[in-house]
């Protein structure tokens, strides 16, 4: 299946190497493609790890031996495969990541449980244990590769290389924080829509890495959606490998722990900000601002009503300013919502005010403002402070085709 690429799409970021994280990738040969499709990065002892986990409750062998593994705190190394999920898949499934877990951990000398398996791609279908254990001893002597080659072989339905860098000073060293992820469908919080991976050599104890991780996620994977539907895979993790020599940060009283904190919800917001981007099918980016709401967390669950609606997505992506189907949504939300109060625009225009259209309200510049790429839409509930923005994309012909070939 060929699929061009988003007119959405940013060009993968100069990204540095990270101490004690050295990316490799094989071809395994899950499908029929010419290309690599797992990847192996190798962490240094003492890497503290975080992980958030989808909820779908059909998740993968991955995600349910993941969740567990985060627990004590520690990596050693991250393998991906991609062109199979491995999710729904019974014993067999657990059997192959098991195998894979074990494989590297002999390789390392370390426990398997410091080895974390993600797997993405079609559900239903067992990992082939052969595939997978001539993929890995083939990653495990391969060359060290850059994040983008990394990037890509993560990918599935992608249409580009997607990655992230930032940076943060903590008691006078400066630490270096890359990532890479991959997603394109199957996107809707609840958590993480897609496989992410943050690797940092700043020093970090796992419990606050934990935190910081959760509540960026929060923030930024959990108010993004391209089709409001979660994957049996979804996982975003970050590792800290300790290298650059910072003192531990183990809460936010230690010096640099804000900075560290904003540079990690950076990057998870530009991560999930590149999913959406490459929507599958998608034309246009589309950012739901919702204010005025009783709580932060109400108006967040507005937002995805309005960026979940088929009939919101449809209207933007054929430039229509159907403001109507916007006041659906909200009405449809289930949050508290008073429909002579709710105000409406588009990218900064307002077309209805309190409860009714705006006797001059020009749709002129609104028609204008859908032409664009970049698409704004403002809701004000007029009940309180809370507040909150999501990230979706339109729904286009497009979508439809790509997924209606998956499997081919």
């Amino acid at each position: 299946m060929d699929i061009a690429t988003s007119p959405l799409a940013r060009p993968f970021p100069e990204m540095p190497s990270i101490a004690g994280a050295t990316p490799r990738v094989a071809r395994a040969g899950y499908k029929d493609w010419g290309r690599c499709d797992l990847t192996y990065v190798e962490l240094s002892e003492g890497t503290t790890v975080a992980g958030v986990f989808t909820r779908n409750v059909c998740c993968s062998s991955e995600v349910e031996l993941g969740r567990e593994q985060v627990k004590q705190g520690r990596a050693r190394a991250l393998v991906v495969n991609a062109g199979n999920s491995n999710a729904f898949t019974g014993y067999r499934g657990r059997e192959a990541v098991e195998q894979i877990m074990g494989q590297v951990a002999a390789h390392l000398g370390c426990s398997p449980d410091q080895v974390f398996v993600s797997s993405t791609g079609v559900i239903g279908v067992p990992l082939p244990k052969d595939k997978a254990r001539a993929g890995v001893d083939a990653a495990l002597m391969a060359n060290p590769c850059t994040w983008e080659d990394a990037a890509n072989t993560i990918g599935t339905t992608d249409t580009f290389a997607k990655g992230a860098r930032a940076r943060a000073v903590i008691g006078g060293k400066t630490v270096e924080l890359v990532a890479i992820i991959k997603g394109s469908g199957m996107i809707a919080p609840d958590m993480a829509t897609m496989l992410g991976y943050i690797f940092t050599d700043a020093a970090v104890e796992p419990a606050f890495l934990q935190h910081l991780l959760s509540a960026a996620s929060d923030r930024t994977f959990n108010c993004i959606t391209v089709d409001s539907d979660t994957s049996t895979s979804d996982t975003v993790m970050a590792f800290a490998t300790g290298q650059a020599g910072n003192a531990r940060l183990t809460g936010f009283d230690d010096p640099g722990a804000d900075a560290f904190a904003a540079a990690l919800e950076e990057i998870c917001r530009e991560l999930s900000q590149l999913v959406v981007r490459d929507g599958e099918g998608a034309r246009k980016f589309i950012t739901v601002s919702v204010s005025g709401a009783v709580s932060d967390e109400s108006a967040r669950k507005v937002g995805l009503a309005i960026a979940n609606s088929p009939l919101v997505k449809t209207a933007i992506a054929g430039e229509d300013a159907n403001w109507g189907r916007v006041v659906m949504a909200v009405g449809k939300a289930g949050e508290p919502a008073d429909r002579d109060k709710l105000s409406i625009g588009f990218g900064g225009v307002w077309a209805a005010k309190e409860g009714l259209p705006l006797a001059d309200y020009d749709e002129g510049p609104v028609a204008a403002h859908l032409q664009g790429q970049e698409i704004s839409i403002e809701v004000d509930l007029g009940l309180g402070d809370g507040a909150a923005t999501v990230w979706t994309c339109d729904l286009t012909h497009g979508y439809i085709s790509i997924n209606a070939d998956y499997r081919s």
